[in-house]
């Protein structure tokens, strides 16, 4: 399929799941907590939401385990904070529902990665991925879009951090370097680290342990206060903009790409 067709089904559907509720109404301002009634907005930004998550997946798909691996970290880690939120609040049924069905999405995984984890035995192709994302972005919709805090808005973006930074930091990189923004490059967050030098299964598993840290983030986030969880997210994302920078994700070493140093005999 070519992306514009991907892209109008994923819009198609996003759309379907909003007429049973699962919608982003309303967000809240960290600085007042004011709910921001989104209105007309609501729709677009539910199926952008989705649209996003769900092509988030699909980009880290690039390397055995990966993105199977990184959906179990963030399907477990939303299943604790909604439980966190449920717990102190009171919640709510689709809460209670989003805890459950993110850790049947979690257990799934697990028995996949049996044979997806390098050297795989079977893929998850596009439409593995994106079912992955799909039901990640729903997820999230159904366990934290009805709490009115700042930190609702917030613990999604920073539980499925891996997939959607590194593929802002692929829109960036190619729009500064005049390129399609669906042009496809080595420089993904994955590529990056096997070209420092790191094996396929130790690339895959640097990036599980990224997912943990941000998975702990999110329960941080969750537990402290709401000024609390401002510091601690800016200086988190001063670190990750830091990292990102240092391994050229972000196109910073474009222009002096990581390469193999040859041995005595080339040199010779």
């Amino acid at each position: 399929m070519s992306p514009g067709l991907k892209l109008a089904g994923q819009i198609a559907a996003a759309a379907a799941i909003i007429p049973f509720g699962l919608k982003v109404e309303f967000l809240t301002n960290p600085f007042s907590e004011e709910l921001i009634n989104l209105g007309l907005l609501t729709i677009p930004f539910t199926v952008i939401w989705i649209v996003s998550v769900t092509n988030a997946v699909n980009l880290i798909d690039g390397l055995d385990g990966l993105a199977g691996g990184t959906t179990f970290i963030s399907a477990l880690t939303l299943a604790a904070v909604v439980w966190i939120e449920t717990t102190a609040t009171g919640g709510s049924r689709g809460q209670s529902d989003a805890i459950v069905l993110a850790l049947i999405l979690a257990a799934s995984i697990i028995g996949f990665l049996r044979y997806n984890f390098y050297p795989a035995k079977i893929f998850l192709g596009d439409s593995g991925s994106m079912y992955l994302g799909f039901s990640m972005a729903a997820l999230s919709i159904m366990g934290m879009a009805k709490s009115a805090t700042f930190i609702s808005v917030i613990i999604p973006v920073v539980i499925l951090g891996i997939p959607l930074l590194d593929t802002i930091f692929a829109i960036v990189r190619r729009y500064s370097g005049r390129r399609p923004i669906f042009q496809p490059d080595k420089e993904h967050l994955h590529h990056r680290l096997i070209q420092m030098g790191l094996s396929h299964r130790q690339a895959v598993l640097s990036i599980y342990g990224v997912c943990v840290v941000l998975g702990f983030s999110a329960i941080t986030i969750t537990l402290i206060s709401p000024k609390q969880a401002a510091i601690f997210l800016v200086v988190l994302s001063t670190i990750i903009l830091l990292v990102a920078n240092k391994i050229g994700v972000t196109g910073a070493l474009r222009q002096a790409p990581i390469v193999p140093q040859p041995n005595k005999q080339q040199r010779s």
